[in-house]
């Protein structure tokens, strides 16, 4: 007897008996004859119903069982589980630290001779520090302060961090995590402490992890090492093109380590899969092969050891390796790879274990059960069940009212999602969603019921509990929250989005008012609302528009069922609906990603809808980001990939009132990100505010183009202090103002130019020396202009400005981010009158040779 035949009988039998459940849940064909009583029929399916409903439960109670999906899920989604164990590596050359107690220079009071009871009390005090530090460090921190056992400075803080024994290492780095103020000055200091000056990537990352282990929260670890990454570049500045190179690669080289010495890894990566996995990280252009081999070597030959949960047994299954240190969904968004399943999908590795299991028992008796603790053999399960499980909770809902054959059909789909999202069964999960997404009649709602509206219930529960594993299936889900909005503002009587988006501003105006007269249709029943009628006549499930495929006219009865089925949908309340997309926050990193994509093809379908265009997804959108904007960089540059996408593409709309509200929605969203400080050698604000930039060079709209340069002005001028690489964007969408050919808009640009050049000069270079090219091409472009000789003769006035700081070494950009190594004076305080420049001289052609 082979196991191959052994697993086929198994599946046969299983096969076997959910067709016959099937048959069962269905009745008796059409013209056949039975004995048995309607109710007695109605039994039958029921309990059939009921059977297959267990089955799927009884799947998913038993992966998730051996999946550990309860012990591992973290609420406030951490995107790591694990942290480093440095204790391998010595925190010295000979292997000590230094007592903090005993230093002189950092503890005055002991620099004289004092008495033993003196040194005996203060041990006592900083001891206690130490265990009330290692409990709760920040308030370690603050007892040590106000006992002036520590400075209070962020440096004495770190040296404390950094030469104090019997502080625990997980405490420390949890610390350094913090995102307080006083704690994130702690951390920039204490990194700014470490010499990576000629140091190979590989040993300063061991080097700067000898101290302290990464704390288990993924936004925690995103500081520490973005503020290495860029340390690493500073004392290194030929190393990488940026410190986005060295940040990506630090990810990458604590991935390999858990990779190479974690003995739960069968399929180990090799030196030509690592270095495949860092193509394109330096900008855009490979790293040396040589230099990523000789790095993959030292950390294949010297382990950095992980300290993986303690409490997870040693028999865990291999793909809940996906979760330690969280880092293989962070980096495959870096590198746009995939993540396989191996462990779960390798048929030919699940039938050797089986057979080495039936080997181990073959002396034994034949009555023997064996138990099965591999996951991987659920999915040839459920794809032999699936098809009949779908075709019997789907036909039973159709057919039946019965509030418990319906709740039971419901409870199956949910079951049957969960199994087959976790399992990565992309077919057979698409194809449950669909059909509950169907049954809510919610694009045909004039025809709706009870179960209907359970139907809408059970969606919003599959995406709060599903949400990490739905990926593409999240378009359907969220077309039905749209749908569901819809219905309930005209149930309000409140206008539609199409009153505003397809007419012109001043009729926009007059339409406003009329339309608010509407009066709430579940209590006057009113159609003067043509998009009522549209929704009253229905539409297929796929329409974008429900109502298009529909035309005819609407009888009172349908009118009738639809105001009732209006009331019926109160059940679902606002607080549903948006729960869901608060719930976005706890989404896993590439679950995030897929949330965003299918919510931009959505918001896509609604605005480009040729009758109803409507804004609820484009609002929620802006929502999803705020919500999430707190993410690690890696996640939030690749939600942003999608993000500034779809702005530039709905930006360019043809119909304006839609490219102005997208356009607010995205001054919104920059305002928001650029509150957040960006370290120097990043490019974050820069990627952030390149959606304005594509858009004022493509749009064929002057009002557009105006509103942009309004909106940048705006941000530039109010956050000034945070532009930072954000600058190249600016000076390249002020560049394309000047050239301009609406007058307005080229006077508008010039204004926020002659400000920032006047007032704001210093922030130009403090992070790129390179801004200041853009900032002379730019007024380069103002003293083409043909509308205004003031412009061009003031632009000429600004590049001989410019041509005199350039002249003085003033452009030289410094750690403090001064331009001029001064405290970053007004320009007007100490340059000549700019005003003077442009009357000194007609021959404007004299000053610009000054700076070719």
């Amino acid at each position: 007897m082979t196991v191959m035949w052994i697993l086929q009988t198994y599946l046969k039998d299983a096969c076997r008996i959910v067709n016959g459940l099937l048959k069962t849940a269905l009745g008796p064909p059409p013209g056949s004859t039975t004995s048995l009583s309607p109710a007695q029929d109605i039994a039958f399916r029921y309990e059939s119903v009921k059977c297959l409903v267990s089955i799927i439960r009884s799947m998913g109670t038993w992966m998730d069982q051996q999946l550990r999906i309860g012990e591992t899920y973290l609420p406030k989604g951490s995107e790591t589980d694990s942290s480093i164990d440095n204790n391998s590596i010595p925190n010295g050359e000979d292997g000590s630290v230094p007592d903090y107690e005993f230093h002189a220079e950092v503890n005055p009071e002991f620099s004289d001779a004092a008495t033993l009871e003196q040194r005996r009390a203060y041990k006592i005090e900083l001891q206690k520090g130490i265990s009330l530090f290692n409990r709760k460090p920040s308030k370690g921190i603050e007892f040590l302060i106000n006992s002036k056992k520590v400075g209070d400075s962020p440096e004495e803080v770190a040296s404390f961090l950094k030469n104090t024994t019997g502080l625990n290492e997980t405490m420390i780095g949890d610390y350094l995590g913090e995102r307080e103020e006083f704690s994130l000055k702690v951390m920039h200091a204490y990194v700014d402490s470490f010499n990576f000056k000629g140091m190979d990537f590989g040993h300063a990352i061991r080097f700067f992890l000898r101290g302290f282990r990464l704390p288990g929260e993924a936004q925690k670890i995103d500081r520490i090492m973005e503020k290495f990454a860029e340390r690493y570049c500073k004392c290194n500045p030929s190393s990488f093109t940026s410190a986005d190179t060295a940040y990506v690669l630090a990810y990458s080289v604590i991935m390999l380590n858990t990779d190479a010495h974690n003995s739960m890894v069968k399929d180990k990566m090799t030196k030509a899969d690592f270095i495949r996995n860092n193509r394109g990280i330096d900008d855009g252009k490979d790293l040396p092969e040589e230099y990523l081999g000789v790095l993959y070597d030292q950390i294949v030959k010297n382990e950095i050891k992980m300290n993986a949960d303690s409490s997870a047994p040693e028999s865990k299954q291999a793909n809940s390796l996906n979760k330690l240190l969280g880092l293989d969904g962070i980096l495959n968004l870096v590198i746009g790879k995939q993540t396989e399943e191996k462990a779960l999908g390798a048929n030919g590795l699940l039938i050797r274990r089986i057979q080495e299991q039936f080997k181990s028992k073959s002396g034994k008796s034949e009555s023997l059960y064996h138990a099965v603790t591999d996951p991987g053999i659920l999915r040839f399960m459920v794809e032999v069940c699936w098809g009949p499980m779908l075709a019997a909770f789907s036909v039973t809902l159709d057919q039946s009212d019965d509030k418990l054959a319906t709740n039971q059909c419901l409870q199956g789909f949910r079951h049957a999602v969960h199994v087959t999202a976790v399992m990565g069964m992309q077919t057979q999960r698409d194809a449950f969603v669909t059909s509950v997404a169907k049954f809510t009649y919610l694009h045909c709602a004039a025809d709706m019921k009870q179960k209907n509206v359970d139907a809408v219930k059970a969606i919003i529960s599959i995406a709060i509990e599903d949400g990490n594993h739905l990926q593409e299936a999240w378009e359907h889900i969220l077309t039905c929250l749209s749908r569901i909005e819809h219905l309930q503002l005209l149930g309000e009587g409140a206008p539609t989005d199409a009153s505003f988006l397809t007419v012109s501003n001043v009729e926009a105006d007059e339409k406003t008012q009329k339309s608010m007269g509407f009066p709430s249709l579940k209590k006057k029943g009113t159609l003067q609302n043509p998009s009522v009628m549209a929704v009253v006549r229905g539409g297929s499930y796929d329409s974008t528009t429900v109502g298009v495929n529909s035309p005819g006219l609407v009888t009172p009865e349908q009118i009738n069922h639809f105001i009732a089925n209006l009331n019926l949908l109160d059940q679902i309340g606002n607080f549903e609906l948006n729960h869901v997309f608060a719930h976005s926050q706890r989404l896993n990193s590439e679950a995030i990603v897929a949330f965003v994509k299918a919510l931009c093809k959505v918001s896509i379908s609604e605005l480009q809808s040729p009758t109803d265009p409507r804004v609820f997804s484009l609002t929620k959108l802006v929502e999803i980001a705020h919500y999430n904007m707190n993410r690690i960089r890696l996640v939030w540059s690749r939600m942003w990939n999608v993000l500034s996408d779809f702005f530039v593409s709905v930006g360019l709309s043809e119909n304006l009132s839609v490219a102005i509200f997208v356009m607010d929605s995205l001054r919104q969203l920059a305002m928001k990100f650029l509150e957040r400080e960006e370290l120097a050698n990043y490019n974050f604000q820069n990627e952030f505010l390149r959606p304005f930039v594509i858009i004022m060079q493509k749009s064929g709209s002057a009002e557009i183009r105006e509103l942009i340069i309004r909106c940048i002005s705006q941000m530039v001028l109010s956050r000034v202090s945070n532009v930072k690489s954000g600058w190249k964007s600016v000076f390249s969408i002020f560049t394309a103002a000047a050239a301009d050919e609406r007058k307005n808009i080229v006077l508008l640009a010039f204004e926020t130019m002659e400000k920032i050049v006047r007032e704001y000069f210093p922030h130009i270079t403090e992070t790129e020396s390179t801004t200041f090219t853009d900032c002379v091409k730019c007024l380069l472009t103002f003293t083409n202009s043909r509308f205004n000789s003031d412009v061009c003769l003031n632009a000429i006035a600004f590049l001989r400005f410019c041509a005199v700081k350039l002249a003085d070494g003033g452009l030289v950009c410094n750690e403090k981010g001064s331009v001029d190594g001064s405290s970053s004076p007004p320009v007007n305080d100490n340059a000549p009158d700019l005003q003077s420049f442009s009357d000194k001289d007609d021959n404007s052609s004299f000053w610009v040779p000054l700076l070719t």
